[in-house]
Formats: C-alpha cells, sequence, structure tokens
C-alpha cells in the first residue's frame, strides 16, 4: 500500500470490519437462539447428547454476550459515520470480537469430545471466518495468533490431554493457525490492492472531469470569441461585392464567404458539442408523425419544391418525449448527409414505425455509401471518418457524434448499415410513450 493511502486505508478497513461485526454477531446470536428454541422442541433428543450440560451452558453464555458486541459494533459505526475516523478502540472491538469467535469454535471442539483433533471443525470455521471477514495489520495478526494459541494450550491442560495427546493436538493447532495466518494476510493484500485501484480510479476520474470542464470553458470562450472576427471578414466581403469587381476578386471574395461560412458551421458544431455534454434536456410528448412530416415539408421547401426527402409512416398514431429544439437537429444532420453523398435525382427516405414499444426512425439513401472500415468509429468525434460530399461539402468530422449524444439523451440508439456503393440506412430507437 502507497504511504499515501495508508491512513485512508485504515479507516476504510476499520469501517468495514465493524460492519463485520455488526452482521457476524447478529447472525451468531441467531444461530445460538435457534438451537435454544431446538432444545424446547426436541429436548428428548437432545438433553441425551454428549456433553450436554456443557453445550447448555456455553449457548447461554453466547446468547448473553453476543448482543453486547452488536450494540457496541452499532455505537462504533455511528461514532465512525460522524467522525470518518477509526480510533483504537474500534480496532479493540474488532480485535475481541475476532478473538471471542474463534474461542467459541475452539471451545466447542473441545466439549464435542476429549480429544479435539477428532472435532476440530467448529474451531475450522471459526477460524476461516474471521480470517475472510476482517482485515488485521500485521502485528495484530500475530498477537491474534499468539493469544489463541495460548488459549489453545490453556484448554488441553484443563482437559487433562496427556503428553502424546498435547503434542499432537498442538500440532493440528499450529497447522490451522498457519493456514489463518496466510489466509489473512492473503486477504489484507488483495483488499488493500483493491482499494487501492478504486481510490485512483476515483483520482483519475475526478482529473478527467476537471480536465473535461476546463475544456468545455476554453472551448465555448474561444468558439465566441473566433465569431466576431470571421463574422467581421464576411461582412466586409458581402461589403466589397456591392462595388463594382472584377471576375478574379469576385472569386477570391466567394471562397472568403464559403471559408467563413464552414468556419462558423464548425464553431456551432464545437459549441454543440460541449453544451450537449453538460445540458439537462427538457422533453415532451410529441406527435412523431407530425413532427417528421414537418421536417420533410421544411426540407422540400429548403430544396426548391422537390420532393427529394419522401415521408412514410407504418404508425398511424405514435408518440415519444423530445426535445424540439434539439432532436430535429438530429434528423436534418442524418437527412443533410444522405443528400451530401447521393445523386442529384435521388430520393431520401424518412420511415416512422413501431416495433416492441420502440419508436424506430430510419433514413434511407441509396448514394455513395460508407466505407466498411469507417463503420465501426463513424460516431465517435474527431474520428476522421468526415468526408467530402459528391458536390464538394465540407464536413467537419463531429456531426454524427453530436447526433448520438442527442440520441442517447433521449434513452435512444443510433445504429448504421451501410454497403458501399449502395447505400445507407441509419436507425434511431426511442421509447414509446402513451
Amino acid at each position: 500500500m502507497p504511504g499515501k493511502y495508508v491512513f485512508a486505508y485504515r479507516n476504510y478497513y476499520t469501517y468495514r470490519n465493524l460492519l463485520s461485526v455488526r452482521t457476524a454477531s447478529l447472525v451468531f446470536f441467531a444461530l445460538n437462539a435457534v438451537i435454544r428454541i431446538l432444545y424446547h422442541v426436541f429436548p428428548e433428543s437432545l438433553t441425551k447428547a454428549e456433553n450436554f450440560p456443557e453445550f447448555s451452558s456455553t449457548n447461554w453464555i453466547f446468547i448473553i454476550v453476543t448482543p453486547i458486541f452488536y450494540l457496541l459494533s452499532y455505537l462504533a459505526i455511528e461514532s465512525f459515520k460522524a467522525t470518518k475516523r477509526g480510533t483504537t478502540a474500534m480496532a479493540l472491538l474488532v480485535f475481541v470480537f475476532s478473538l471471542y469467535i474463534i474461542m467459541c469454535g475452539m471451545y466447542s471442539s473441545f466439549i464435542t469430545t476429549g480429544d479435539p483433533s477428532n472435532a476440530l471443525t467448529l474451531y475450522l470455521v471459526a477460524l476461516s471466518m474471521v480470517s475472510v471477514l476482517f482485515v488485521f495489520e500485521y502485528y495484530e495478526t500475530i498477537l491474534l495468533l499468539v493469544s489463541v494459541e495460548l488459549m489453545f494450550t490453556i484448554l488441553l491442560f484443563h482437559a487433562g490431554a496427556g503428553a502424546t495427546e498435547m503434542t499432537y493436538n498442538q500440532m493440528i493447532s499450529a497447522i490451522l493457525l498457519s493456514g489463518f495466518y496466510l489466509t489473512s494476510r492473503y486477504f489484507f493484500s488483495y483488499k488493500a490492492s483493491y482499494y487501492g485501484q478504486i481510490v485512483e480510479i476515483r483520482e483519475k476520474t475526478a482529473e478527467i472531469e476537471k480536465a473535461n470542464q476546463f475544456k468545455n470553458e476554453v472551448l465555448g470562450m474561444v468558439a465566441h470569441d473566433l465569431r466576431n472576427p470571421i463574422a467581421a471578414v464576411e461582412s466586409l466581403a458581402m461589403v466589397m461585392e456591392m462595388e463594382d469587381i472584377d471576375e478574379e476578386t469576385q472569386e477570391n471574395l466567394t471562397l472568403m464567404r464559403q471559408s467563413c461560412v464552414k468556419a462558423r458551421t464548425i464553431i456551432d458544431d464545437l459549441l454543440e458539442a460541449a453544451k450537449n455534454e453538460n445540458a439537462g434536456l427538457d422533453t415532451k410528448r410529441t406527435d412523431m408523425n407530425a413532427f417528421l412530416k414537418n421536417i420533410a415539408n421544411g426540407w422540400k421547401v429548403q430544396l426548391g419544391g422537390k420532393d427529394t426527402v419522401v415521408f412514410k409512416s407504418e404508425a398511424p398514431e405514435v408518440f415519444a418525449k423530445i426535445n424540439h429544439e434539439k432532436f430535429p437537429r438530429v434528423i436534418d444532420n442524418l437527412i443533410s448527409n444522405a443528400l451530401k453523398f447521393s445523386k442529384e435525382n435521388d430520393s431520401v427516405e424518412l420511415a416512422l414505425n413501431v416495433i416492441k414499444n420502440r419508436v424506430v426512425i430510419r433514413v434511407t439513401d441509396h448514394g455513395m455509401g460508407i466505407p466498411k472500415e469507417m463503420l465501426p468509429r463513424l460516431f465517435e468525434r474527431f474520428s476522421g471518418a468526415g468526408r467530402t460530399g459528391l458536390r464538394g461539402e465540407q464536413s467537419t468530422g463531429i456531426g454524427l457524434s453530436i447526433v448520438k449524444q442527442i440520441v442517447e439523451s433521449h434513452q435512444g440508439k443510433i445504429n448504421v448499415k451501410s454497403i458501399e456503393g449502395k447505400g445507407s440506412i441509419f436507425t434511431i430507437e426511442l421509447p414509446v410513450v402513451a
């Protein structure tokens, strides 16, 4: 664990340890309560079991003592939430509870039979549970091992084990404690590594968000400031065109105005991209037939009365929630691209349908299509997928990324199918609303 994360990690695992104490104490209490109930439901079967008086006594002790750990862990958790800091008292509570659980398993193994090596299941379960649930520092692990081994030795003397039995049981205990040590240190390392990765991811995410916010601020400021000089150049060109000029000068002025239009389009796209990343979306229930038909009619006017953009609907009545400022930009962008890469007399189809409670909008053209290698990065910003149209129309390279961004902000999705030389189909899916 890097030094800068040690203190934060200690607070993190202290809190997780306290939560584990609370949960484990509740489960352990419930288990012992069930056993006590079973003593009353099946008295004849259980009271005849070997060492029943010892089991009964320890069961009462567990029922009485365990809620104390639950209460202490609850208070410690509330204290941690208030201060966000782990304390020595919290660490001590976790240590004592771990020792208590191991002792419970160990003593249960002893009273099951005179020779604990024949019934070490509960002891093993207790060690395994503690090693997995709790995170201990190195010195805490060693102290816990020494304490457990000391208690195990005391119980062996109390049970009156002979020298051979003593040696044999100590060997078994040493093996179990070695496994506990290795498991405990492994989980410490694993959880420390996991925590370090989470912290680094959070830090990187915060840095990225901060950089993205700064980028958007700079982008908006630069784009806004560029509009004025571009508008000045365009105005100057328009004023000069009003004078008596020769053909060469006219060509230069036309080129200037076209460059200004292109620059202004790029600025608008950049501002729209930045705005879409942070802006909320105000949507309202909309009749999609009327909405798309209006867009198609708008293109008819724009194209001088030509029925190049054809609207077709297979859904007599369908509604979706859309933003009336942003979503028309999606359809217009797709139609504009379709026209850009289609021949003069080719039509573009704008189709509406409903499939499985989804509004499906398709923009289909029969133009030059999209190269197969471009399809995977078509909706990526500045991917280089932008191409010049059949009549020399320029592309900023970010239009489709804005389209995807707007569609996804409507809880929708967009995809494309295209065959080079035969045309393309862009499909938008949106949720249907009643």
